[in-house]
């Protein structure tokens, strides 16, 4: 009979075991103090750091402590972050994308450790691995909305895109999707594409050679919202600001303001601070409830206007945007 409850409570031990550790990566235990730990691309990048404030936010209202490490786009300062919060003994890490291949690496360095972890702003290089999840932009689906926007809006029209930096991967994903929508749609012509160097000047300069060259559009596809304001730019000089729509993507606080002020017509809203708040949910639910969510999600595309401004998600979570932002990805529990 001894025996027997020996054997029992061994069971029960492994079991316990098991449950904790699945995978290869802890789960919490009930009232211990949690500390996610994060590692940046770049506190510098304005979109980097939106998300960031998103997930320290979250964490706040979760009582859960963050160290945030930035290794300023640094690949030995990303994995050298890696090995601090592993000294830390942290409960889970969130890495933005630095390279996919040194998420790999950093994936590797975190299993190793036992500490579960997620992703942001890119895959890694191997999708295979066990991570917890990746939120990001599907640029081709932005391109896509983009186009649809575009098709039912302004059917009829002559489009001239304004696209960004070829050779990226994203830009030619931005392109491909337009083209996806267009095809589909048949109602827009696409009459030009010039490359940019996704800032403002040089999204001025193609315009005014556009307008040069006698080029006849009446929509323009700006690839970002600073892009956009060389486009204004370029349209104002040539008395044509007003005629000619504008579209841009972004959804940032400057591009919001350009829409209340009338200056772009659109523009493809995909808030940051959703993809702070569905990552540290990936995390929080994996390391509190471990609840594995889907191992990709890609931020949501809103298309935003003058008229349903009032419906934007800002990229700056405060006080009075929290709650509906966590509401538009359906809460953190």
């Amino acid at each position: 009979m001894e025996k027997r409850g020996k054997i029992l409570v061994a069971v029960l031990l492994i079991t316990v075991m098991f449950l904790s550790v699945w995978g290869g990566f802890s789960f919490a235990q009930e009232g211990k103090k949690l500390v996610f730990g994060y590692i940046a691309y770049s506190r510098k990048d304005v979109w980097n750091n939106y998300s960031i404030l998103a997930f320290e936010y979250a964490a706040k209202k979760k009582g859960i402590e963050t160290i945030v490490l930035d290794p300023e786009g640094n690949l030995e300062k990303a994995v050298a972050a890696m090995e601090d919060l592993i000294a830390k003994k942290v409960d889970g890490i969130s890495v933005f994308t630095i390279t996919p291949e040194l998420d790999v690496t950093l994936y590797e360095m975190a299993k190793k450790a036992g500490i579960p972890i997620t992703f942001e702003n890119s895959l890694p290089a191997d999708t295979s691995l066990d991570y917890i999840s990746c939120v990001a932009c599907q640029y081709d689906d932005i391109g896509y909305a983009a186009g649809k926007f575009i098709s039912e809006k302004y059917p009829g029209s002559k489009l001239f895109y304004v696209m960004g930096a070829p050779g990226m991967g994203i830009t030619e994903l931005y392109e491909q999707g337009l083209h996806k929508a267009l095809e589909e749609y048949g109602t827009v012509e696409l009459v030009g594409t010039q490359p940019t160097d996704w800032g403002a000047e040089k999204a001025m300069n193609v315009t005014q050679n556009a307008i040069q060259s006698g080029l006849q559009f009446d929509v323009i596809f700006a690839n970002n919202e600073q892009m956009a304001t060389g486009v204004i730019n370029a349209l104002k000089d040539a008395g044509l600001f007003g005629k000619v729509k504008i579209v841009a993507t972004g959804g940032g606080p400057h591009g919001l303001e350009m829409i209340a002020k009338g200056e772009i017509d659109a523009t493809m809203s995909a808030p940051v601070s959703l993809q702070g708040l569905l990552t540290f949910k990936n995390l929080y639910q994996y390391v509190v409830k471990g609840v594995k969510p889907e191992k990709f999600i890609p931020l949501p595309i809103i298309p935003i206007t003058k008229e349903n401004l009032a419906e934007a998600i800002p990229w700056e979570v405060t006080d009075e945007t929290y709650e509906r932002a966590v509401a538009y990805i359906g809460g953190l529990d």
